[in-house]
Parts: structure tokens; C-alpha cells; sequence
């Protein structure tokens, strides 16, 4: 089987990550795997991993990335893959069009996944153009019925993403040496309780109501962790949090970390994982990892997270926006850490399998099963 995935990049992110599972999982069992995006710092890693990749600029929301489509339609006859895999509107629109141009009998079966609750119109409704479409949570799927009303159910298969249960599970201790470098690096946190936010400096991951949760708690020995990076264009919304925090006389309480590359480690180290979005998350991994780690979540009930704590930790819910509600619990949680159930729903390599078993029942099992085809040179000329 030889399957083909499209997305914008390859850096950060839940997509990038769902998208480097998947190639990575298909190279390793035999499958043949590409990937088409503008590239990024997880290259390397899946080409290591036998993963071909294509860089092409795909990512840019502008007219002029439509003339990508005749340099992918190029791409697609030579490589002539089983599945096309779409997994973000821009790219999916490059794709579709390309892929539409390619007579019928030598199209490959066409598979989207729907990875958020995108603002409805024509644009989003790209995303449910696929033969099948993967949901990745009951939320989303809920979505796309609600929003695009023309969309057989039957099309649509809901396969939640998952953890790696070799590296999050319930018992995990942070290295002494990371502590260490904890406490060196964030002197104002040693020896307080960590009430972590983890997720990228958006406005979407509700920061603020962080704040207003330490500022209630501050009578404890509690430290706020804002646990990710800033893109260069969200530096004025990272100016605002800090000087929000500074105001709220919380400077000490409360501590950015920056791009983190040790995020098991912190949230293992947690006393509590907090998802306070803005908006309803599409699934929330972080959540997950955390949950699997074995440490206590509190989220407002809404989207993928809201399906976890119900699966998980029913009492890490409270209703969305209640930032109260939330301060509230933490202090209960703290006072008798509450059990969460082991993680049996989310697991990454059933997600995977999943994923496969779809294409296989796409394309036929015998013909998902049969050997491999040597990969097709292929040089994509400037148009």
C-alpha cells in the first residue's frame, strides 16, 4: 500500500504530530509512506524513519498557491498512490484540485480528516470532500453533521487520536536531572505545587483565566506554569499575559517556560493539568498525555477534552468559562488527589491501526495486503 499525506508544515503542532505518527507507522510496517508539505524540523526524523517527503509550497493562504495544483497532479501520476490523506483546508484544496484532474480510473481513494471546528463556508467545507472522513473526536463528528448538512454519516468514521503507552503511563517520574534543571532555571517555583497550562501562547488556550485562577489561589503554595512558545506574531499577546500577570502582582507566582522540549517531563511533575480553551478543543493531547501520566485534569466541558475527563476523570469537569469553578476544584484536588481511570480509549497505536484498517477497507484487503512497488522517480519542473 503506499500512501501519500498532505499538510502545510511540519513543525509543532497536533496535526504535524497526528501526520509524523501516521507516515512513520506505514514506513515501519512496509507500507511505502510520502508526505508533501513546505517542510520543517520533523523532516529529518521521518526521513530517518524511511518516510519520502516532497517539499512543495503548500502552506501559504494566498491565490497564487493554486499553482501548486499542476506540480501536484505531476507528483500524483508519477507516484500513483493508494490513498491521498488531506489533513488542513489549504493544502486540501491544492490537493483535491489536483486530484479531481487525474482521469478516474487512476485516482487514488481520497481520505480527509477533520482535526477542528473550523469556521463553516465553502472554504472548511473542503474537509468533507473526502470519500471517507476521519473525525477525531464524537465532537467533531458532531460538527460536520451539524454544519454540512449534505454529509452522509456513513462517509464519516470517528478515530480518536492516542498516546504512545510506552511513554505515558501512570507512575512516570521525571529524571532527577531534569528536576534539577527545573529548579535552576525557575527558582520561583521550587518547592510550590505546579498548576500547569500547556499549549502554544493563541489567545484560543485562555491564558487569562490562568491567571485569575492563580491570583484566587494565591494563598497556597502553588506555582502557575504557562508551558509553551510564542510565534513571532503572537509576540504582542505574550507582552499582554506578562504584563496581566505583572498587574495581578503574580510575577512570582506564575512562570513562562518558553518552547518546551520536555513537556512529559513537566506534566508528570504537575500537581494539576489545566484546559481552560476559549473554544471547544477538536481532542486536546496534552490533556490525554497528562491523564495517562496519571495526573489530574481540570477542563472546561466542551470538545475532545470534555469526551476524555468523561472517560477518564469525570470530576476534572467544569462548565466552560467558569474560571471559579475551576480554582474551586484545584483546591479539592489538591486537598485528596482523585482517581483517574487507566487509559484504555486512547491509545496511538490502535488509533494507527484504525487508520489502516480504514484503508484497507477502501481499497480491498487483498490489494492493501500485496507487495510493494519499487518507488517512482519523479522530478517536479517549475510550471
Amino acid at each position: 500500500m503506499k500512501i501519500l499525506q498532505i499538510l502545510p508544515e511540519l513543525n509543532a503542532g497536533g496535526v504535524e504530530r497526528c501526520v509524523a505518527d501516521l507516515a512513520t507507522y506505514f514506513a515501519r510496517r512496509g507500507d511505502e509512506s510520502l508526505v508533501v508539505s513546505n517542510g520543517g524540523t520533523m523532516v529529518p526524523a521521518l526521513e530517518a524513519a524511511g518516510v519520502r517527503h516532497f517539499t512543495m509550497p503548500v502552506h501559504r493562504k494566498h491565490p497564487s498557491s493554486l499553482l501548486q495544483v499542476r506540480p501536484l497532479r505531476r507528483l500524483l501520476a508519477a507516484e500513483r498512490p493508494d490513498i491521498l490523506h488531506l489533513h488542513s483546508r489549504l493544502p486540501a484544496w491544492i490537493a483535491w484540485l489536483a486530484w479531481r484532474g487525474l482521469p478516474e480510473a487512476t485516482r487514488p481513494r481520497l481520505v480527509t480528516s477533520v482535526h477542528g471546528f473550523y469556521s463553516t463556508g465553502r472554504y472548511s467545507a473542503i474537509m468533507t470532500k473526502g470519500e471517507r472522513i476521519i473525525a477525531v473526536s464524537h465532537s467533531v463528528e458532531r460538527y460536520i453533521l451539524d454544519n454540512y448538512r449534505g454529509t452522509d454519516p456513513r462517509r464519516i468514521v470517528t478515530i480518536p487520536d492516542g498516546v504512545d503507552s510506552k511513554l505515558f503511563f501512570a507512575g512516570y517520574k521525571p529524571p532527577e536531572s531534569w528536576r534539577s534543571r527545573w529548579q535552576q532555571a525557575h527558582p520561583n517555583a521550587r518547592d510550590r505545587l505546579l498548576i500547569t497550562l500547556p499549549g502554544r501562547l493563541t489567545r484560543l488556550k485562555g491564558h487569562h483565566d490562568l491567571i485569575r485562577i492563580i491570583g484566587a489561589l494565591k494563598h497556597l503554595p502553588v506555582q502557575g506554569v504557562i508551558a509553551g512558545g510564542a510565534d513571532p506574531k503572537k509576540a504582542a499577546y505574550e507582552k499582554e499575559l506578562r504584563q496581566a500577570t505583572a498587574e495581578a502582582g503574580l510575577q512570582n507566582r506564575i512562570t513562562f517556560t518558553g518552547p518546551c522540549d520536555n513537556l512529559r517531563d513537566l506534566l508528570a511533575a504537575s500537581s494539576v493539568v489545566l484546559s481552560v480553551s476559549t473554544k471547544p478543543e477538536a481532542f486536546g493531547l496534552t490533556t490525554l498525555e497528562a491523564l495517562s501520566l496519571g495526573v489530574p485534569v481540570i477542563g472546561y466541558n466542551h470538545g475532545g477534552v470534555g469526551e476524555q475527563l468523561g472517560a477518564m476523570l469525570p470530576a476534572g469537569k467544569v462548565p466552560p468559562g467558569d474560571w471559579q469553578a475551576a480554582a474551586k476544584r484545584i483546591t479539592d484536588f489538591l486537598a485528596e488527589r482523585p482517581a483517574i481511570a487507566p487509559n484504555h480509549l486512547y491509545n496511538l497505536d490502535r488509533s494507527l491501526a484504525a487508520t489502516g484498517d480504514l484503508y484497507g477497507e477502501m481499497l480491498g484487503r487483498e490489494k492493501a495486503a500485496r507487495p510493494q512497488r519499487q518507488p517512482a522517480s519523479v522530478l517536479l519542473a517549475e510550471d
